[in-house]
């Protein structure tokens, strides 16, 4: 047995955890505040700009909670379960099964997204300048789409086998050549054209692009727990169906949450541009506690996963509780600090009176309910290493029912924008107490089996 699987098995649960979420938090918490910088960037381009991207933003979280956290979680799920078990040569072989599950997955979001982006912005409520800028930036991210997919498919088969320094180490690194490259092909440096938004996107592939080959370099060298097997058996159903059966709920909960924020944008643009910008705004403080949760979620899919494909429920259990009261400390933390003072976020990307007044009025609504989100998050990322995730898809349903919903009815009986908001408050504290409820109350019992494909 692998020493990383040994220590998963039988170390003390919460130091191990800490181990392993540590350099995951610094991965994500750097990643999400690449996305931060840029936007930071392109404000200095007007409100138009700023609103244009803010209409890509859902799309391109959706692409990275996808493509990590979801059917990424689905790869990093497998690949515990199957050192847990003893499976190495089934752990091996998942790489090239995810690897073409991304390809599959990347080319279907290209093909869509590239032909019906300016129906779906405009429908999000963007016009004139706004929807050019976020044509101009959805074109370039999707038709490379792939580059994010495999970056986070490889990732998440190093962190299924409980090695979260790796992909740390790829994302702090390239973070270093991220940012001074964006605000070079944003605004143009020496040689290199002012390509405004699209230097933006142009960097984020790039960034992307680099992180693959690393990852790929690192994995076939054989340093790892795991190392691709492209020959052997070929391909085989089981181990496609034992990814996608957690990595398809998980990526449905996902486009739930996505579709959340993306149809509240929607009702947002009721309100005009300069409301869509400050909504914009203030969910990137909410997508950044996605990052951060899933510090702990990836840690945690590995942790579950592994116990679970040895057997062992109530440790995987305890996991499960100690890294969601964790991430409710931390979320529930950031949200009322955030509720508290607004300004000292939102004056960061921009000084627009209306912006900044919209956004203060989604962060003192919605901010003190993300402890609930946090807690959700880490149990539903506990729950895809259990190989369940039945609730977290019931609990996103609710969500998506209340948030838009409610404030679609708000909307239409003349509530103002503060009132609006209550609704996505009041999803968030549904999403977490649900989840919650049915880890409590044995939702995992039936999820032993470590049979690629059962369960």
């Amino acid at each position: 047995m692998h020493p990383r699987t040994r220590l998963l098995l039988e170390g003390p649960i919460a130091p191990t955890l800490l181990r392993l979420a540590a350099p995951n938090v610094v991965t994500t918490v750097v990643q999400g505040s690449t996305g931060l910088i840029e936007a930071y960037f392109v404000g200095f381009l007007g409100t138009d700009a700023l609103a244009g991207v803010t209409l890509v933003f859902p799309g391109v979280m959706l692409m990275q909670m996808m493509s990590s956290g979801a059917m990424g979680g689905g790869v990093s799920s497998s690949v515990a379960r199957a050192l847990g078990s003893g499976r190495k040569a089934d752990a091996d072989a998942i790489v090239l099964h995810a690897v073409v599950i991304a390809i599959v997955l990347a080319a279907f979001f290209t093909l869509v997204m590239l032909p019906f982006g300016r129906s779906l912005y405009s429908a999000m409520g963007g016009t004139g300048a706004s929807l050019d800028a976020a044509l101009t930036y959805s074109d370039i991210v999707f038709a490379g789409v792939i580059l994010i997919w495999l970056f986070n498919t490889l990732a998440n088969v190093i962190r299924g086998s409980g090695n979260t320094f790796v992909p740390a180490a790829v994302t702090v690194g390239g973070a270093a050549l991220l940012v001074p490259l964006s605000a070079a092909l944003i605004f143009g440096l020496g040689p290199l054209p002012r390509l405004e938004v699209a230097g933006g996107a142009i960097a984020l592939l790039i960034y992307y692009g680099v992180g693959t080959l690393a990852f790929a370099g690192y994995l076939w060298s054989g340093r790892g727990a795991v190392r691709p097997r492209l020959g052997g058996s070929g391909l085989r159903w089981p181990l496609f169906y034992d990814i996608v059966r957690v990595g398809a709920v998980a990526s449905l909960i996902a486009l739930m949450t996505n579709i959340t924020i993306a149809a509240t944008t929607g009702l947002v643009g009721a309100y005009g541009p300069a409301a869509i910008a400050g909504y914009g705004v203030g969910t990137r403080l909410e997508y950044l506690l996605i990052p951060l949760t899933f510090g702990f979620g990836g840690a945690l899919v590995a942790l579950v996963g592994t116990n679970i494909g040895a057997g062992q429920l109530a440790r995987a259990q305890r996991a499960a509780w100690i890294g969601g009261w964790i991430c409710f400390a931390i979320t529930g933390t950031v949200g009322i600090a955030a509720a508290l003072a607004p300004a000292a976020w939102l004056t960061l990307f921009g000084s627009d009176p209306a912006m900044i007044a919209a956004g203060t009025a989604y962060l003192q609504v919605v901010g003190p309910f993300y402890g609930f989100f946090g807690l959700g998050m880490a149990l539903y990322f506990a729950s895809q290493g259990a190989g369940t995730l039945k609730w977290p898809l019931i609990a996103g349903a609710i969500r998506l029912a209340i948030a838009v919903g409610g404030g679609w009815l708000l909307v239409m009986g003349g509530a103002g924008l503060g009132l609006m908001f209550a609704a996505p408050a009041a999803a968030l504290a549904v999403f977490g107490t649900t989840i919650a409820l049915a880890v409590s109350r044995g939702a995992w019992r039936t999820s032993h089996d470590n049979r690629p494909g059962s369960g």
